[in-house]
C-alpha cells in the first residue's frame, strides 16, 4: 500500500500535485479538514465531539482527529494506498499516524516536500488570492504569518521523517508537469 505525506508551506503546490498523484496512482485523499467536515454533517459521535469543540473555538484533540482518520482507513480498506494532506502536522500527530497505520498493517511510504523560498509563495498567495477571492491570500502580512508559523510548527515534522529515512524534498518552483515527474520519480522509487 502507498502511503505519502505531502507537505510543504502554503502556496507550495501541494494541491495541484496532490489531485495529480491520485490520478495517476488511485489514491485516496485523506484531508482532514474534509474529514472533519463530513463527520460533522454525518452526525457521528467523533463529528459531534469535535463540532462542539469547535463551536468553543476550541481545536480538535489529535487523538479525535485520528480517531476520524482511522474510520477513513476502515471504509477503503481496499485502497492502493492514502495520500495525506493538511496532517500530520506536529511530530506528536506523525507518531499516532505512525501507531495507527501499524496497527492497520501498513505505514508511511514516505513524506516528499514541496520546498518554495519565501518570496515566490507571497508572489503565488497574493495572486490565488486575487483569483479566488480568498482573503487569508489577499493580505501580504498574514501570509507572511502563516508562512511562518508553518516554518515552526509544522516543518519539525520533517525532521521525523527525515530520521526514518522517509523524506524526499523536491522543488516546487518550475513548470508544474517537471515537479510532477520529479515527485513520481521518487514515489516510484518506494
Amino acid at each position: 500500500m502507498l502511503n505519502l505525506v505531502l507537505f510543504g508551506p502554503p502556496g507550495a503546490g501541494k494541491g495541484t500535485q496532490s489531485q495529480k498523484l491520485i490520478d495517476k496512482y488511485a489514491l485516496i485523499h485523506l484531508s482532514t479538514g474534509d474529514i472533519l467536515r463530513a463527520e460533522i454533517s454525518n452526525g457521528t459521535a467523533l463529528g459531534l465531539e469535535a463540532k462542539k469543540l469547535m463551536d468553543q473555538g476550541l481545536l480538535v484533540p489529535d487523538e479525535v482527529v485520528i480517531g476520524m482518520i482511522s474510520n477513513k482507513l476502515d471504509a477503503n480498506k481496499d485502497a492502493k494506498g492514502f495520500i495525506f494532506d493538511g496532517f500530520p502536522r506536529t511530530v506528536a500527530q506523525a507518531a499516532a499516524l505512525d501507531q495507527l497505520l501499524i496497527s492497520k498493517g501498513s505505514s508511511i511510504s514516505g513524506m516528499i516536500a514541496l520546498e518554495v523560498d519565501n518570496e515566490e509563495l507571497e508572489k503565488r498567495l497574493l495572486l490565488r488570492g486575487k483569483e479566488s477571492g480568498r482573503p487569508d491570500d489577499q493580505n501580504p502580512e498574514i501570509i507572511k504569518k502563516r508562512v511562518e508559523e508553518y516554518n515552526n510548527k509544522t516543518a519539525p515534522v520533517a525532521n521525523y521523517y527525515k530520521e526514518q529515512n522517509k523524506f524526499t524534498g523536491i522543488n516546487g518552483i518550475g513548470q508544474i508537469e517537471q515537479i510532477f515527474q520529479n515527485i513520481v520519480n521518487v514515489v516510484d522509487s518506494y
